[in-house]
């Protein structure tokens, strides 16, 4: 952020326009606020303040009085001013609630105003003159609440001084207070918290570990002595407990090669007697065929006199069937001749 202009009317004790040009005045890189108590010192930064949040730090905002209690009521309040921010030329003009003479006598109440300008190109635009939209461009252009800029940048009045005097426990005290250091003392207490709770799982983890370690030991019939249990362990202790792992990892995975080694071995014999059972099948299925043929046979070797006494009798109905038609052509001569017989004899 860097101001380069400020204007105010009728604010705090400022009765009508005062501007500052605060580029001429940081010209040298570094410049004083000097003046009388009541001077309006702290009015140009509460200014610079309420330009930026429509609100001024401190108690002061409390009071809620920012118009001048000298100036005239025709004169508005108001603060304009001038800021690069994010790059950005900004004009930021902004009023606060007051009250103004009214037409039919007494006063009306004007809300709080803002403009919000930005200068493109040589000329002023508009970017926004509602409240709660120039507000959100503005914090957004500053990266930083009003909290945070009225603690970082605009150390209230008075609390430097008394840094500046005070002790090391005091002096912490002031900057929590200036900065806003406690949610950072919560988050440590936080993490120490978890810390120790997880240390507490670290050791309830470790010593479970050796429970396991020792009922493994007990249950696989391991060689070598299970670490300890119970109680906080030492260096030695740790490197004991290494060894032991150590031991106890050689010699499961020395089991598990023998096992990979004995499992490999059954399936290949169970393969091979897949192997034989499907020949023992096929065989068993041949044999099955064979004696059904056997059978068969035995039936048709029983079957085969009748066979061929029914094919003798085909063969005589074949030759008989040769002479049938004359027999059946001399069987009705004879009639013939047996009619003329008998018409002869008569």
């Amino acid at each position: 952020m860097r101001p380069h202009r400020l204007r105010v009317t009728a604010f705090g004790p400022f009765a009508g326009s005062v501007e500052v040009d605060l580029d001429a005045l940081s010209a040298a890189g570094v410049f004083l606020l000097q003046g009388e108590t009541g001077a309006g010192k702290t009015t140009l930064l509460d200014a610079l303040g309420f330009a930026l949040y429509g609100r001024v730090p401190g108690e002061r905002a409390k009071a809620k009085r920012l118009r001048s209690d000298h100036a005239d009521p025709a004169v508005r309040t108001a603060v304009e001013l001038e800021v690069t921010l994010a790059g950005r030329r900004l004009r930021i003009t902004r009023s606060p609630q007051q009250d103004k003479p009214s037409a039919r006598g007494g006063t009306t109440s004007v809300p709080a105003k803002v403009a919000l300008n930005e200068q493109v190109g040589g000329t002023w635009q508009s970017v926004s003159t509602r409240v709660g939209e120039a507000d959100a461009e503005i914090a957004t252009l500053m990266g930083m609440s009003a909290e945070q800029f009225f603690q970082v940048v605009l150390l209230p009045q008075g609390e430097f001084a008394t840094f500046l005097r005070a002790d090391a426990a005091r002096r912490g005290e002031l900057l929590a207070r200036l900065f806003g250091t406690d949610r950072f003392r919560a988050v440590e207490d936080h993490l120490a918290l978890l810390r120790r709770a997880a240390a507490a799982a670290a050791l309830q983890a470790e010593q479970d570990a050796r429970v396991v370690a020792a009922r493994l030991t007990q249950a696989a019939g391991l060689d070598g002595a299970a670490p300890t249990v119970a109680g906080e362990s030492s260096e030695a202790d740790d490197v004991m407990d290494r060894a032991f792992v150590a031991s106890v990892t050689a010699q499961v995975r020395a089991r598990a090669v023998r096992s990979a080694t004995r499992v490999r071995t059954a399936q290949e014999d169970a393969t091979r007697a897949r192997g034989e059972a499907h020949e023992a099948d096929r065989l068993a299925a041949a044999q099955q065929r064979r004696a059904a043929l056997a059978a068969r046979q035995t039936a048709l070797a029983a079957q085969q006199e009748e066979h061929a006494r029914r094919a003798r009798e085909c063969s005589t109905a074949e030759r008989a069937a040769v002479v049938q038609p004359w027999l059946t052509e001399l069987a009705a001569r004879q009639d013939v001749a047996e009619q003329a017989q008998q018409r002869w004899q008569a």
